[in-house]
């Protein structure tokens, strides 16, 4: 069966050629409901043994209906004591036939204590197979040859469980792989920095050496990827500051004094030679830009395209992407979760504001919740957050146009795993569907009967910032909190600006949020006072900086960080941070005093 050929391929063998990859992808979403049916036949015979199947009655059985006749959805608490029991070191098949040999840590910021899953090397195929197919159809349209990628990738801190299993990040899971490696090459997708500076104990330092290497090898960056917009925008920010300290280095061949992580040191030292012309051509180079437009072409000539995920809560990053990579096309990479993936961007060509991700039929097993708003509250901007559900229907019986909660069966022990992402129907490749992600399902603003979801709080945050353009102002990043210790309670919405704002701006800025907000209850409840007037608090420069190196101090990973879009009050230190560096307080009046 073509599904199972990369599952099987030997390490050392290249992985086969752009066009080999999309014709396999067509065959094989032209019968995506087959493919479909024998993935779940795969998965159900790899773990018929695995207890958390065995405790419902499956019995072996690998048909579609007995699989969703006895195996309930589920959300990670369900999963979470039976995962618990493999970290503690329980070595029969608890969640999958084979022994889980390592575990990733989810990206979840806004709670506080990240979420344990599982990896396995079909997860890991499963990534090299989604790369692969979004590479063929990326490389159509903008050819690479020989050459490295300009990669801000940083590995995270590595534990072992009390059972002895490694868990990190997902992300880390992968780049310690020797497989993985591999893949990359065939791929055109080799780094610039050594390993030591990826897996560097030190943020900072790692990133200072990444745009180092980068520099050095000016001449053969093909493209500039990192997992999140959010890092390429750090990053290059940082360019900003440390642009002549670079220069010195490449000038001199020493690295700076501030890099101290011996390993790092000794790896950058090494591929770090005097070149006094490359240092002169960067200087005249970041000498002559206005205000960093278009720096990433400037200093890497040869760059087709910047890569990265650029959906969800990485959309407010991309005007100050734009910026920075000037001419250059911003390619949203492919959608997936630390649980497994989705589906590849297969057409590399629309913006990321737009981009669909069509689904691999062989990596997983995919259901889909129909979603739908209560009558009443269709109001175009709400995402509101009390859907009615149906029950769930497959992969290639969803419905253009509407819109569904994604839920998984991998490889890798996760079973009817509601993935908590509301994602739209754009249109059929095939007959797979390629999907448009919407948000988070998990409530973010509410006080009493308002709902006010991520996206909701993005498109608020973008309306009220057009009031900033005027004043050739950028908004740098924001977040939110409900105030409920006051009565009424109110929103409070942070903001951390490029410079200073005049108080009419923000007063204006205040109004336009709290305007922005066009969910019937939470205008309904502004209007009768139950709900106070919005709180916009501006914050001193540097405090985003601050949040993501506290979490960096948790043992979480740069290349995971989301800022988080709302503060709730168990994360106590985060809510310290803000509030320590609020400048000033504007109150709205929109709604009179």
């Amino acid at each position: 069966r073509t599904g199972d050929r990369a599952r099987i391929l030997p390490a050392q063998m290249t992985i086969c050629s752009c066009e080999e990859t999309i014709n396999e992808f067509e065959m094989l979403t032209r019968d995506a409901a087959r493919v479909q049916l024998d993935t779940l036949k795969r998965i159900l015979e790899a773990n018929a043994g695995a207890e958390y199947l065995r405790q419902f009655g499956l019995d072996g059985r690998t048909d579609a209906a007995s699989y969703k006749s006895c195996i309930p959805l589920c959300v990670h608490s369900d999963v979470e004591p039976f995962i618990q029991r493999v970290a503690d070191g329980d070595s029969a098949p608890v969640v999958t036939g084979k022994p889980i040999t390592s575990l990733s840590l989810s990206s979840g910021t806004t709670q506080g204590k990240p979420k344990f899953l599982p990896f396995n090397d079909e997860l890991l195929e499963n990534t090299l197979q989604i790369f692969r197919t979004s590479y063929a159809f990326r490389n159509r349209e903008y050819p690479i040859s020989e050459g490295k990628a300009l990669q801000f990738v940083y590995g995270s801190k590595q534990v072992l469980t009390p059972g002895g299993i490694l868990a990190t990040t997902a992300t880390t899971n992968l780049y310690r792989s020797q497989r993985y490696k591999e893949g990359m090459k065939d791929i055109q997708s080799q780094g610039c920095s050594p390993d030591e500076v990826i897996f560097g104990p030190d943020f900072n330092q790692s990133l200072y050496c990444h745009l180092l290497c980068g520099l050095i090898y000016s001449d053969e960056v093909h493209s500039v990827f990192s997992t999140f917009a959010h890092s390429l925008v750090h990053a290059f920010q940082t360019l900003e500051e440390v642009w002549e300290e670079l220069c010195a280095d490449i000038r001199d061949g020493v690295v700076s004094e501030k890099i101290t992580v011996p390993s790092i040191r000794e790896a950058v030292s090494k591929i770090l030679k005097p070149n006094p012309e490359l240092a002169d051509s960067i200087h005249k180079k970041c000498a002559g830009l206005s205000n960093w437009y278009g720096v990433i072409p400037a200093l890497w000539p040869k760059a087709k395209y910047v890569y990265g995920i650029m959906t969800g809560s990485m959309e407010p990053y991309l005007k100050k992407l734009r910026h920075y990579a000037g001419h250059l096309p911003l390619i949203s990479a492919d959608y997936g979760a630390s649980e497994g993936w989705v589906g590849s961007n297969i057409d590399p060509t629309v913006p990321p504001e737009q981009v669909t991700y069509a689904v691999l039929p062989q990596t997983g097993y995919f259901e889909f919740i129909p979603l739908e708003k209560p009558t009443g509250e269709e109001t175009e901007n709400s995402a509101a957050i009390h859907y009615i559900e149906s029950e769930p229907v497959g992969l290639t019986e969803v419905e253009v146009g509407k819109i569904y909660e994604v839920v998984l069966t991998t490889f890798a022990g996760l079973y009817r795993y509601r993935l908590g992402d509301v994602v739209k129907i754009a249109r059929f490749h095939n007959s797979t569907p390629e999907l448009q992600f919407i948000c988070r399902r998990s409530l973010v603003l509410s006080i009493n009967i308002d709902k006010n979801t991520e996206k909701d709080l993005q498109l608020a945050v973008e309306e009220a910032a057009k009031l900033l353009e005027g004043e050739k102002l950028e908004l740098v990043d924001f977040t939110s909190y409900v105030e409920k210790s006051s009565d009424p309670g109110r929103y409070v919405i942070f903001w951390e600006l490029s410079s200073e704002a005049t108080d009419d701006v923000l007063s204006g800025c205040a109004n336009a949020l709290d305007l922005a907000f066009l969910d019937a209850g939470y205008m309904g409840s502004r209007k009768i006072k139950t709900i106070g007037p919005l709180e916009l608090r501006v914050l001193r420069k540097g405090t985003f900086r601050e949040i993501l190196l506290h979490f960096l101090t948790l043992g979480g990973a740069v290349s995971q960080f989301k800022t988080p879009r709302f503060v709730s009050p168990a994360n106590g230190k985060v809510l310290q941070i803000l509030n320590r560096n609020v400048a000033k307080s504007y109150f709205s009046t929109a709604y009179g005093l």
